[in-house]
């Protein structure tokens, strides 16, 4: 009776833990994230429109629509997400509070694309105390904001060479692909890694000092870095970029 009794509450319980991941999903912001990605895209499809032949375009806009539905792209994520990160508690805890919400509407507003279109030269210069500009820096320790930032970039980057590799198989070697998204990467880290406590102070430009102390205290601790790194790994698995750009 006793084991029959546990497995009826196992059974009865893994719905409530799938739906913690669920939840976090939904509170950190992920849908919105994704449907901001979707705009980057279609804007990206648009731009090569009149510079190639109809059928090339044809194909790009069918294989990027087809590679970054949606809903699979929902999925691909939130399975990572259950897989690599064990245990959901403290997170999902953090932004169902009023302080995650606020830092989950920061991230969610700043890839809006009318806002990537106003700051597509550049974001202002943020002025802020020593004490803030310590606390970023600490923020751009843990956050993999270069990582998720290069590997949005070069999933957008490469709805063109997807669709050219199709029409034209063989065009460049799997090791010479693989040696040049490397080095694209590693570039794009650069890049955003140069201007990172500037865009960090930006972000978050509406959480007080005291806001920004708890929200770096989050993300420092073990729970908080256990997040981030599943959270880097779902969005790699949501746009099919695995950790060695396989």
């Amino acid at each position: 009776m006793r084991v029959l009794l546990a497995l009826t509450l196992l059974v009865l319980g893994m719905p409530a833990l799938a739906d913690n991941y669920q939840r976090l999903y939904q509170a950190a912001g992920w849908p919105e994230q994704r449907a901001h990605f979707n705009d980057a895209l279609h804007a990206a499809q648009k731009r090569y429109q009149g510079n190639l032949p109809p059928a090339l375009y044809q194909a790009l806009v069918d294989n990027s629509n087809r590679r970054f539905a949606a809903a699979d792209i929902d999925q691909r994520a939130l399975s990572s997400l259950r897989q690599n990160l064990p245990d959901s508690t403290s997170a999902l805890t953090f932004f169902e509070s009023p302080l995650g919400h606020k830092v989950a509407t920061a991230e969610t507003f700043a890839t809006r694309s009318d806002q990537l279109l106003k700051y597509a030269n550049g974001l202002p210069r943020q002025q802020a105390s020593e004490a803030r500009h310590q606390l970023v820096q600490r923020l751009g320790k843990v956050l993999p904001a270069r990582e998720a930032g290069a590997e949005v970039s070069l999933a957008l980057a490469s709805v063109a060479a997807d669709s050219l590799s199709q029409m034209l198989p063989g065009l460049l070697g799997g090791g010479q692909a693989q040696g040049m998204l490397e080095g694209q990467r590693q570039k794009l880290m650069g890049q955003i890694g140069a201007d990172l406590d500037n865009t960090l102070l930006y972000v978050y430009r509406g959480l007080d000092d005291a806001e920004l102390g708890q929200f770096t205290a989050f993300s420092e601790s073990p729970a908080g870095r256990d997040y981030y790194r599943a959270a880097l790994a779902a969005l790699r698995a949501g746009l099919s970029v695995s950790s060695d750009g396989q």
